[in-house]
């Protein structure tokens, strides 16, 4: 069975299992991603192209990577003008493995990855923790900076004299 889904302007030709490469869809590695623009499916002899029947169809999708596609340079030269622009360009991917098909109506099981970035966030909270708990210890009030006195208006003073 495979389906023919529509994502970031472009088709794709999907089954379960594959991995496909798209344009930047928002969420994280291990979230799940629904595609409910089915424009055909086929199962073995039978391909459905009827837009009722493929509203009830949803592919479903775990995103693997958030990447950046390969540098494109655009340069424009016009010959003996001294005219020259040179631009690069990186695309936003996403990495998307394809995990069902379902049919019938059925609702894919949404899930985000959570578990990952808790983690991530107890690393970067642990040398704060020990730089609060130090500073409580050695913390000492500052003193403030000497201020500068004015400048001196000399051309006013010289003018008036």
């Amino acid at each position: 069975m495979f389906a023919v889904i529509k994502t970031g302007g472009k088709q794709f030709r999907v089954t379960a299992n594959d991995k496909i490469t798209a344009a930047k869809i928002e969420g994280n590695a291990g979230d799940t991603v629904a595609f409910d623009s089915v424009l055909m499916l086929t199962e073995g002899e039978k391909t459905t192209l009827d837009a009722k029947a493929l509203s009830e169809i949803t592919v479903v999708g775990e995103i693997v990577e958030q990447a950046r596609g390969e540098k494109v340079i655009a340069f424009k030269k016009r010959r003996r003008q001294n005219s020259k622009r040179k631009r690069g360009f990186r695309a936003e991917l996403t990495v998307i493995r394809i995990t069902d098909i379902l049919t019938g109506g059925k609702k894919p099981e949404m899930k985000k990855a959570d578990a990952a970035a808790p983690v991530a966030e107890k690393a970067k909270a642990a040398p704060k923790a020990a730089k609060a708990e130090a500073g409580e210890e050695a913390e000492k009030p500052k003193k403030a900076a000497a201020k500068k006195a004015p400048a001196k208006k000399a051309k006013d003073e010289a003018s008036e004299a």
